[in-house]
């Protein structure tokens, strides 16, 4: 008997504690834009935006010259490498992205360095752009068995994605850049088949539209709206006066004063 004291306290204790770390973990996900803004929080250190060089950048016709070059040294279609610097760049030598792509085949710098360009600088020179993208291109036709679609996937949103989605990439930059650089390869005179990979396009932005409508439906919608089951508004208790609290106001008949019945 001594003990149950003791067990209704630590009962009381628990239900007290299990909703403050409930609380606690929620705070602890949500907190953490507040926290890496408070005093002596320490950001993580993001390399520096690549400069353009202080000089006059190539002409669209400059740069125009040079590729038929380069996609021969590399045996690359023509057509292929132009649509990737339209799509990239639009033929700006000195174009730089907000993540730090460079050039006119807009190259991230660890990439161009499996290459052998480490200079970043060096990634605004059009000749040394150009070969070094294409041999990225090249290297992807290789491996995907020159399927342009996931080549071209491949270039904008990086291997490891198209291999781990098995090329059903749903990202909506890699969408559109991936039926912007067919576009561009078409009206250039490729001639590879590349319907296929518009279809596929299209089939993955209706798998993207699908799963943000399901996304939505489940953080906005409640779910008891949709149930199908009606439930009672009416105390039982007034259904059955077996169960009412307090006995009726009028008396049976048969407790009734026989001189009142005639």
């Amino acid at each position: 008997m001594k003990q149950k004291p003791i067990a209704r306290c630590s009962f009381a204790l628990l239900v007290l504690l299990v909703p403050l770390s409930v609380f606690a973990e929620t705070e602890a996900a949500t907190g953490a834009v507040a926290d890496s803004a408070a005093p002596g929080a320490v950001e993580p250190v993001r390399p520096a935006r690549p400069t353009p060089p202080n000089r006059p950048r190539p002409s669209r016709a400059e740069v125009q010259a040079m590729i038929p070059e380069v996609a021969r040294r590399h045996g690359v279609e023509e057509a292929l490498v132009r649509a990737v610097v339209a799509a990239e760049s639009n033929y700006d030598a000195h174009a730089v992205s907000p993540v730090g792509a460079v050039g006119l085949m807009q190259l991230m710098p660890p990439t161009a360095a499996d290459y052998g360009v480490t200079s970043v600088e060096a990634l605004f020179d059009p000749r040394i752009n150009l070969n070094t993208g294409t041999r990225h291109l090249k290297r992807l036709l290789r491996k995907y068995s020159d399927d342009y679609g996931r080549v071209i996937m491949a270039y904008n949103a990086g291997e490891g994605v198209v291999d781990r989605t098995n090329s059903r990439v749903t990202y909506l930059e890699t969408l559109n850049y991936t039926e912007a650089v067919i576009r561009h390869y078409r009206r250039n005179g490729g001639t590879a088949p590349t319907q296929a990979a518009l279809a596929q396009v299209q089939t993955l932005r209706g798998v993207r539209n699908t799963g943000q409508a399901r996304r939505l439906l489940k953080k906005y919608l409640d779910p008891s709206l949709l149930s199908l089951k009606v439930k009672p508004t009416l105390d039982v208790r007034y259904l059955n006066p077996a169960l009412h609290d307090v006995g009726p106001e009028s008396k049976p008949m048969f407790e009734l004063d026989t001189t009142v019945i005639r």
